[in-house]
Parts: C-alpha cells; structure tokens; sequence
C-alpha cells in the first residue's frame, strides 16, 4: 500500500465540518492520514478495514473514531442490502474545536480520555451505533449552536459507550497533538517515501533540520517511540498489508518492505505481530 496525507480546510465559519457521501465498492489500496481527528460512520457495506497496524474485516454498519496522524483505509467489496447505496458519513475536527481549555473541565473528563485513545483508533459497535447514527444525521441540517449542541453529545455517547474496541496496537500512537504538526508532517512524509530504502538518523533530523540528539528527543515526545521502532512498524505494516493483498509471498513481501535478510524480516514481524509471516497468512487466509 501507499502512503498519502490529506489537507482538510475547516471554514473560518464553522468549528468543524461534517459530510455525507455515497461510498465506491472499490479494494482502495492508499493509506491516508491528516492532521484531524474524524469520526466516520459507514453504512450498508462489507470489505476490510485496516487503520494503525490493526486489519479487520468488517460488514454492515461501521462507527469509527481515529486522532490525528493514524493511517487508515477502508476497502469495499461488496454492499449487505443489494437495493441501498453504501454510504456514509465523515465528521473532521480538533479537540480544540470550541476552546483551548474546555477538555480541562471535570465534566468532560472521560470525553479527554475518548480523544486521548482516539490516537490508536477506537470501533463502536451496538447500541451505540445505533444511537450516533440520528445524532450524525441532524447534524448534517444542523448549523451554529445547534450542531456544535449534537457534536458534544456525541462525543459524550461514544465517551461512555461499553461497546468500544481500540484497534491499533498500543505502540502505534503516533501524535495526540497538533502542535508541531507541520514538523512532524515533513518527517513522516519521508519515512513514508523512503521506508524501504536505508536511511540514517542523520538524514532524518537534518529535514527539520535539527541536530540528531535534539530530534531523538523530539520524535520520541510526538510518537513514544525511537526512529528505529517507527520504521520497523512502517516496514512491518505495509509488508502484512502485501501479505494480505495475496499478491506477494513472505520473501517478495520482505524485499518490498525494506529488509534484505529473510530472517531479520522474519524476526522481526514476529517480534511486532506475535506470529510468522506464514502464520500470518495462513491466520487471515479467507
């Protein structure tokens, strides 16, 4: 899979945007991310869905909360109900979107621990699909107060819901904050283009630019990890989405990723996803 960063524009009138829109039964193969937290909500399809390092197929309706920077793609083959268009609707925001310091405020506490976890991806599932969904529709009529009132009781619904699943694995949590944003953004671009060449600490940090000893700190602030760790996920993920695709067996799947030593490769995958790449495939063969 590829790697693309998405640029979305918020209106100077409006905190944060919500769209609806018909969905393409299409095995899309472009991981995205951007700098927004989305909340979306899929209807009347079946595919895979693959956000972080987490792959999962899924069918029918589908609520998901991710934060800022967390790569995801959703492929679509088929819809449930033959006679109803697969469809869905895309909310785009900050955490920021109505002040610096309401997520401070004790009544919003588990709302802060919400879009905290949001930065591994979370799935609801249930009941409380079922209760988002008119919420997520008037919200696309609603303006002014009005939608910001729905958009705060949807956070509080998913906040408190028991029907919650985090996706992504605890090590991938990339930005749980804007605030360096373009900084980090040129750095992932990077990785992300060049992850199957060899690259040196040095080349990284002189794209900020930065000495190595200041962008070890400033990379492992943003993303709690080292460069080296964040590669080797980067590595790891696109070579299980080879894996998966059934395009490539485990030693084309190792050279395309990045390694040049079928057991390092080996080793490696294991290390991140707890069995072999064999395993693997056999695992989430069907």
């Amino acid at each position: 899979m590829e790697y693309m960063y998405e640029n979305f524009t918020i209106p100077p009138d409006q905190s944060f945007t919500v769209r609806s829109e018909l969905l393409e039964l299409k095995r899309y193969t472009t991981l995205k991310c951007h700098v927004n937290f989305e909340i979306a909500l899929i209807e009347n399809c079946m595919g895979k869905r693959f956000i972080g390092d987490h792959i999962e197929p899924f069918k029918g309706a589908e609520l998901v909360l991710m934060g800022s920077y967390l790569p995801h793609c959703w492929q679509y083959y088929t819809t449930v109900e033959s006679t109803l268009q697969p469809q869905c609707i895309v909310i785009h925001f900050f955490p920021d979107f109505i002040g610096k310091d309401w997520l401070e405020k004790p009544e919003v506490k588990k709302i802060k621990e919400l879009l905290t976890n949001a930065a591994k991806g979370i799935s609801f599932s249930g009941e409380t699909i079922q209760r988002a969904r008119p919420i997520l529709n008037q919200m696309l009529f609603e303006t002014g107060i009005s939608r910001i009132a729905l958009m705060l009781q949807l956070l509080d619904l998913l906040a408190k819901s028991a029907q919650a699943k985090i996706l992504s694995s605890p090590n991938f949590n990339i930005v749980e904050s804007s605030n360096e944003a373009n900084k980090i953004n040129k750095v992932f671009d990077y990785i992300f283009k060049n992850f199957k060449e060899e690259m040196s600490l040095a080349d990284v940090a002189a794209i900020l630019p930065m000495s190595t000893a200041a962008f070890c700190r400033f990379f492992k602030a943003k993303t709690n990890r080292t460069l080296v760790d964040f590669v080797k996920e980067v590595r790891i993920g696109h070579a299980a989405k080879l894996l998966l695709e059934g395009g490539h067996n485990v030693t084309e799947a190792c050279y395309e990723s990045g390694y040049n030593n079928i057991s390092n490769f080996n080793k490696q995958f294991k290390k991140l996803k707890g069995i072999s790449p064999r395993d693997f495939i056999k695992q989430h063969a069907g």
